[in-house]
């Protein structure tokens, strides 16, 4: 047990890093296109990925779920085996869910394809986005089996191979879309949008390339694994697949689906509202272009965590475990508490400064600062479902997405109209915490660490947070950074002599 811990810790460690590094370049980069093609090229651009996030979305139908699940269980059960016997079933593993994202990712490309025009001239009401929907169309075959092939390296807790091709695929799309955006004529919208589109297939197409050597010249074994004597060969048919990835795929359709006519009806819901076109897209390019990614950019620190629990819950759920999986659910909702209430602190404080050192712009500020007040909820819910589909539990997280995207939409249809951009806001707020709540209740039941649990671990930084707020204010003349520096140490001094008097006091 400790052994896996360590490995599944480093594992961790080397997925933050990569991760902190490419959300960085990613931000920037974000920067960098924002302010290249403008707020109106960024809000068409993103009603376009709304529409390709639904393709997506049906492409992978859930394979690198499938491929996680499968992997880790078969890595289990294969402990103590020799060579041949790992090499044989993990070939079989591969091999069902390389044929299942291949018929997903050929059969939606084809479908985008033939009805990019149609989508952009009903759907989009915007016929420049017709051609942008065409390129993209090509690159879901090579999303969907780059996907499945990921998963596969997820289970063997192989992350070092995903952070490759991570790596390699940013730089490939940054050194495209930089190109591209060069070459193009300044000011024209739907150039600007097939620069960006363009840099993101290409950039899918060499992942691929990766991937496949990546596991033409990988063992078969999860890091650490030692080989005996015993032979034993586990079939794997694309019947096992589809029993774990359709069923949540289905889910997930429908949750994107709904997601996409939620992302499509903000602006048409703000120019109903009085708001022109223009600025409705602009609008929904700062919330979608500034504001998300920053709020999102510390994610990729317990991001890189909550990707390794599903493989590790599985593990240990097929090992009936149960106090394993106890400890790890309690270490979840205390980590989850202590980095997110710091990251709260660090948008309710520092949103302005944020936005100024990053973007080069104040503009998205207020929408920076009310997101990042939802930071908390956002990344435990992650965390949470990453939980609950380890559980064997992804039947109730699809419901729960459904109905949480359902009233998403109802709501954005309802609040746009009457507050703008805020009303959209306002319902990511109410959506945010009815999901988590309702994934917390469902956790507590199959592991017995529920709610109050959960809660507990987060007195002592939410306490932290708000004396460091107060402190911020009182030192506001120094520069921000000296400031963000300030609160970080303070923050975890403060949390450390709260948890140890509660210590303590209790003994």
């Amino acid at each position: 047990m400790k052994n896996r811990w360590k490995i599944f810790l480093s594992n961790a460690l080397i997925l933050s890093v990569v991760n902190i590094v490419m959300r960085a370049i990613g931000v920037s980069f974000n920067a960098y296109i924002t302010n290249k093609i403008g707020a109106e090229s960024m809000g068409l651009f993103t009603l376009v990925m709304s529409v390709y996030g639904f393709a997506v979305t049906v492409a992978l139908s859930c394979v690198n779920l499938g491929a996680v699940r499968l992997t880790s269980e078969r890595s289990a059960l294969l402990e103590g085996c020799d060579k041949e016997s790992w090499k044989k079933s993990m070939r079989q593993v591969i091999r069902s869910v390389v044929i299942y994202s291949t018929i997903f990712g050929v059969t939606t490309g084809i479908i985008l394809f033939i009805s990019a025009d149609f989508l952009a001239l009903r759907v989009l009401s915007d016929t420049r986005t017709a051609s942008s929907l065409k390129v993209l169309a090509l690159s879901l075959p090579a999303i969907s089996i780059s996907s499945g092939i990921s998963g596969y390296f997820t289970g063997l807790r192989k992350v070092t191979k995903n952070a490759i091709v991570s790596v390699s695929e940013q730089f490939i799309k940054i050194i495209v879309t930089s190109t591209a955006l060069v070459l193009i004529v300044p000011g024209n919208v739907e150039s600007a949008c097939l620069a960006v589109v363009g840099g993101s297939a290409i950039a899918e197409a060499w992942s691929l390339i990766v991937n496949l050597l990546m596991y033409l010249t990988d063992s078969g074994r999860p890091v650490g694994v030692i080989l005996g004597k015993a032979k034993k060969i586990l079939k794997t048919k694309l019947k096992d697949t589809v029993d774990i990835s359709l069923p949540s795929a289905v889910g997930t359709y429908a949750r994107q689906g709904l997601t996409t006519l939620e992302h499509l009806a903000i602006p048409k819901g703000m120019q109903r509202g009085g708001i022109p076109k223009e600025t409705a897209l602009a609008h929904y390019g700062l919330m979608q272009g500034i504001a998300f990614p920053i709020v999102m950019f510390p994610y990729s620190v317990i991001g890189s965590f909550t990707a390794l629990l599903v493989p590790e819950i599985a593990g240990n759920r097929e090992l009936n475990n149960t106090k394993g999986i106890r400890e790890i659910t309690e270490d979840v909702y205390k980590y989850s508490a202590i980095f997110s209430m710091c990251v709260c602190g660090i948008f309710a404080n520092f949103s302005s400064e944020l936005g100024s050192m990053v973007f080069k712009s104040t503009e998205a500020s207020t929408y920076t600062f009310l997101l990042g007040l939802l930071v908390p909820f956002m990344y435990l819910d992650t965390a949470v479902d990453s939980l609950l589909k380890g559980m064997g539990e992804q039947v109730y997280t699809m419901k729960v997405n459904i109905f949480d995207s359902a009233s998403g939409l109802m709501l954005v249809m309802i609040t746009t109209p009457l507050l703008g951009i805020y009303g959209y806001i306002l319902t990511i707020c109410l959506c945010e915490i009815g999901n988590l709540t309702a994934s917390i209740y469902k956790l507590g039941k199959v592991t017995g660490v529920g709610a109050k649990i959960a809660v507990k671990y987060y007195i002592s930084p939410l306490i932290s947070v708000v004396i460091m707020s107060i402190i911020n204010v009182l030192i506001v003349k120094f520069n921000p950074i000296s400031r963000i520096v300030i609160y970080v140490a303070g923050y975890t001094l403060l949390y450390n002599v709260i948890t140890r008097k509660k210590i303590e006091n209790k003994y």
